[in-house]
């Protein structure tokens, strides 16, 4: 058995509230779209992630629920603060705390791009994944059957897009 990670940045947020907390800000027209997008694209591959871990901030949930819409049945959301703004090595030990066989992750750059570049082996042919613009999604699979087990350049892209790709 093998584990599957579903990496995701945050889709595209609004900036257009300036008295709103970076924390706090929403996802804009295009970033919901791209959110549904993707969960039609994951859905239709059939990964389901069996469990979601968001950072908190609001751009990360809406990511999830926009994602999540596209699946019949929702699984459980994590919020956990350390993953806003986390770094690589803390994305990777949030991830080591997931128990089912395929894990979404939904966080910010520079962390989360930094983790998709460490974590894989070698990256795919695409000058978009070292950047991680929003709304990136990686799949991405491991030799593993306990996520405690998962480090550094273990991990074998299976799919990499961005919504421009799908939307």
């Amino acid at each position: 058995m093998s584990l599957t990670l579903i990496l995701t940045r945050h889709a595209k947020s609004s900036w257009h509230d300036a008295t709103l907390d970076d924390f706090d800000r929403p996802l804009n027209g295009r970033g919901k779209k791209s959110a549904a997008a993707i969960g039609v694209w994951l859905a239709e591959r059939d990964l389901v992630p069996g469990e979601v871990y968001v950072s908190g901030a609001r751009r990360t949930v809406d990511t999830w629920s926009g994602i999540a819409a596209a699946f019949p049945s929702a699984p459980p959301m994590r919020s956990d603060p350390a993953l806003y703004h986390a770094s690589a090595p803390t994305i990777l030990r949030v991830l080591r705390t997931a128990t089912a066989p395929i894990a979404m992750v939904i966080a910010h750059n520079p962390g989360i791009g930094e983790f998709a570049e460490r974590i894989v082996s070698e990256p795919p042919d695409d000058a978009r994944f070292l950047a991680y613009p929003t709304g990136a999604t990686s799949v991405i699979q491991f030799p593993a059957t306990d996520w405690h087990d998962v480090d550094w350049a273990q991990g074998q892209i299976v799919e990499f897009l961005a919504p421009r790709d799908i939307v």
